[in-house]
Protein backbone atom coordinates (compact mmCIF):
# COMPACT_ATOMS: atom_id res chain seq x y z
CA UNK A 1 0.00 0.00 0.00
CA UNK A 2 1.49 3.38 -1.07
CA UNK A 3 0.87 6.04 1.39
CA UNK A 4 -0.76 9.03 0.74
CA UNK A 5 1.37 12.34 0.47
CA UNK A 6 -0.63 15.06 2.74
CA UNK A 7 -2.65 17.85 1.46
CA UNK A 8 -1.06 20.55 0.56
CA UNK A 9 -2.28 23.97 2.71
CA UNK A 10 -0.44 26.62 1.48
CA UNK A 11 0.87 27.38 -2.09
CA UNK A 12 4.84 25.90 -2.29
CA UNK A 13 5.82 29.34 -2.06
CA UNK A 14 9.59 27.96 -2.61
CA UNK A 15 9.00 26.51 -6.18
CA UNK A 16 7.05 29.76 -7.25
CA UNK A 17 10.04 31.57 -6.30
CA UNK A 18 12.42 29.41 -7.96
CA UNK A 19 10.65 28.91 -11.08
CA UNK A 20 9.76 32.14 -11.94
CA UNK A 21 13.26 33.09 -10.75
CA UNK A 22 14.75 30.64 -13.22
CA UNK A 23 12.84 31.71 -16.27
CA UNK A 24 13.46 34.98 -15.71
CA UNK A 25 17.41 34.38 -15.84
CA UNK A 26 17.29 31.78 -18.87
CA UNK A 27 15.13 34.67 -20.50
CA UNK A 28 17.99 37.73 -19.24
CA UNK A 29 20.58 35.06 -19.76
CA UNK A 30 19.42 34.58 -23.77
CA UNK A 31 18.68 38.51 -24.39
CA UNK A 32 22.00 39.73 -22.84
CA UNK A 33 24.39 36.87 -24.47
CA UNK A 34 22.58 38.08 -28.40
CA UNK A 35 25.10 41.33 -27.58
CA UNK A 36 27.56 39.11 -25.82
CA UNK A 37 27.52 39.28 -22.41
CA UNK A 38 26.13 37.74 -19.35
CA UNK A 39 23.72 38.73 -16.75
CA UNK A 40 27.77 38.76 -14.50
CA UNK A 41 29.14 41.51 -16.97
CA UNK A 42 26.22 43.20 -17.27
CA UNK A 43 25.95 43.58 -13.30
CA UNK A 44 30.06 44.47 -12.99
CA UNK A 45 29.51 47.12 -15.71
CA UNK A 46 26.51 48.76 -14.43
CA UNK A 47 28.00 48.98 -11.40
CA UNK A 48 31.38 49.82 -11.84
CA UNK A 49 29.59 52.92 -13.75
CA UNK A 50 28.12 54.00 -11.25
CA UNK A 51 31.33 54.96 -8.88
CA UNK A 52 34.34 53.50 -8.35
CA UNK A 53 34.56 50.21 -6.98
CA UNK A 54 36.92 47.35 -6.12
CA UNK A 55 36.58 43.79 -7.28
CA UNK A 56 35.41 42.78 -4.04
CA UNK A 57 32.75 45.49 -4.08
CA UNK A 58 31.55 44.22 -7.09
CA UNK A 59 31.89 40.98 -6.09
CA UNK A 60 29.36 41.79 -3.10
CA UNK A 61 26.91 43.50 -5.44
CA UNK A 62 27.01 40.81 -7.74
CA UNK A 63 26.66 37.96 -5.28
CA UNK A 64 29.98 36.20 -6.91
CA UNK A 65 32.99 34.79 -5.52
CA UNK A 66 36.18 35.50 -5.67
CA UNK A 67 36.82 33.42 -8.44
CA UNK A 68 33.56 33.70 -10.41
CA UNK A 69 34.76 37.66 -10.36
CA UNK A 70 38.26 37.03 -11.66
CA UNK A 71 36.94 34.99 -14.60
CA UNK A 72 33.96 38.01 -15.48
CA UNK A 73 36.54 40.74 -15.44
CA UNK A 74 38.92 38.90 -17.58
CA UNK A 75 36.32 38.25 -19.72
CA UNK A 76 35.29 41.88 -19.86
CA UNK A 77 38.96 42.88 -20.18
CA UNK A 78 39.53 40.51 -23.02
CA UNK A 79 36.33 42.68 -24.52
CA UNK A 80 37.89 45.73 -24.31
CA UNK A 81 35.01 46.41 -21.86
CA UNK A 82 36.60 47.04 -18.72
CA UNK A 83 40.26 47.27 -17.31
CA UNK A 84 41.40 46.86 -13.84
CA UNK A 85 43.38 50.47 -12.51
CA UNK A 86 44.80 51.79 -9.64
CA UNK A 87 42.14 53.82 -7.49
CA UNK A 88 41.84 57.20 -7.28
CA UNK A 89 41.12 57.32 -3.17
CA UNK A 90 43.44 54.85 -2.27
CA UNK A 91 46.82 53.82 -3.93
CA UNK A 92 46.74 50.61 -2.48
CA UNK A 93 43.25 49.48 -4.52
CA UNK A 94 42.32 48.63 -7.97
CA UNK A 95 39.23 49.28 -9.36
CA UNK A 96 37.32 48.01 -12.06
CA UNK A 97 37.05 50.78 -14.68
CA UNK A 98 34.71 50.56 -17.69
CA UNK A 99 35.73 51.68 -21.20
CA UNK A 100 34.02 53.94 -23.97
CA UNK A 101 33.14 50.74 -25.39
CA UNK A 102 31.71 49.05 -22.02
CA UNK A 103 29.86 51.90 -21.13
CA UNK A 104 28.05 51.92 -24.23
CA UNK A 105 27.21 48.47 -24.33
CA UNK A 106 25.96 49.11 -20.82
CA UNK A 107 23.59 51.43 -22.07
CA UNK A 108 22.05 48.80 -24.73
CA UNK A 109 22.52 46.31 -21.50
CA UNK A 110 20.16 47.87 -19.70
CA UNK A 111 18.03 48.41 -22.00
CA UNK A 112 17.81 44.71 -22.55
CA UNK A 113 17.19 43.76 -19.00
CA UNK A 114 14.58 46.63 -18.63
CA UNK A 115 12.38 45.00 -21.28
CA UNK A 116 13.22 41.60 -20.15
CA UNK A 117 11.60 42.82 -16.71
CA UNK A 118 8.60 44.86 -18.56
CA UNK A 119 8.18 41.47 -20.17
CA UNK A 120 7.84 39.44 -17.47
CA UNK A 121 5.66 42.04 -15.97
CA UNK A 122 3.42 42.45 -19.16
CA UNK A 123 0.76 40.01 -18.38
CA UNK A 124 0.31 41.79 -14.40
CA UNK A 125 -1.98 44.96 -14.14
CA UNK A 126 -0.32 47.95 -12.96
CA UNK A 127 -1.76 47.55 -9.71
CA UNK A 128 -0.65 43.90 -9.50
CA UNK A 129 2.65 44.60 -10.65
CA UNK A 130 2.88 47.36 -8.12
CA UNK A 131 1.88 45.26 -5.44
CA UNK A 132 4.38 42.62 -6.56
CA UNK A 133 7.37 44.40 -6.51
CA UNK A 134 6.70 46.34 -3.08
CA UNK A 135 5.79 42.44 -1.72
CA UNK A 136 9.44 41.50 -3.07
CA UNK A 137 11.39 43.79 -1.56
CA UNK A 138 9.78 43.67 1.81
CA UNK A 139 10.38 40.30 1.45
CA UNK A 140 13.87 40.94 0.27
CA UNK A 141 14.97 43.94 3.05
CA UNK A 142 12.98 41.90 5.74
CA UNK A 143 13.19 38.13 6.65
CA UNK A 144 14.46 37.14 3.48
CA UNK A 145 17.48 39.36 3.49
CA UNK A 146 19.79 37.21 4.72
CA UNK A 147 20.08 33.30 3.87
CA UNK A 148 20.56 31.07 6.64
CA UNK A 149 23.65 29.78 8.40
CA UNK A 150 23.69 25.83 8.04
CA UNK A 151 26.48 23.09 8.82
CA UNK A 152 26.12 21.98 4.95
CA UNK A 153 26.81 24.34 2.26
CA UNK A 154 23.42 24.93 0.24
CA UNK A 155 23.83 24.68 -3.52
CA UNK A 156 21.94 27.63 -4.79
CA UNK A 157 19.32 26.48 -7.59
CA UNK A 158 20.19 26.98 -10.81
CA UNK A 159 22.57 29.52 -10.89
Amino acid sequence: MTAMAPARTQPDLSFLLDHTSHALRTRMAAALGEIGLTARMHCVLVHALEEERTQIQLAEIGDMDKTTMVVTVDALEKAGLAERRPSAKDRRARIIAVTEKGAALAATSRRIVDEVHAEALASLTPADRETLLRVLTVLAEGPLETPAETPRPTRRARQ
